[in-house]
């Protein structure tokens, strides 16, 4: 009678994660679809191009970090080692691209 007890109970925790989890993933999912949307109407919307390429910019990052935190899992545990090697990555580019406009500019 215990064994099923805990069985049950381990369900009934499996299920309610695996909610949650759903959860935060529509709602991740809705805000990018919002971005993109206002994206594509901020572009539409004929606003100078100084104004509209660094929210572009601030609205991809958004989807790019929604991206690696929601969907590729990179929030549980036992993901450190691929999340630093990313985060390293995307920080190289960073500073590759920072050099490149630095060059061009100077």
């Amino acid at each position: 009678m215990s064994e099923n007890t805990n069985t049950n109970q381990a369900e009934h925790f499996r299920k309610q994660k695996n909610k949650e989890e759903m959860k935060r993933h529509v709602i991740s999912f809705v805000l990018m679809i919002i971005f993109t949307i206002i994206a594509f109407a901020a572009v539409a919307s004929g606003i100078n191009k100084m104004f509209i390429v660094p929210i572009l910019l601030l609205m991809a990052l958004v989807q790019v970090a929604f991206q690696f935190y929601y969907f590729m899992h990179m929030k549980e545990k036992g993901h450190e080692m691929p999340a630093t090697l990313i985060y390293g990555g995307v920080w190289a580019a960073f500073l590759t691209l920072a050099g490149l406009v630095a060059i061009s500019w100077w």
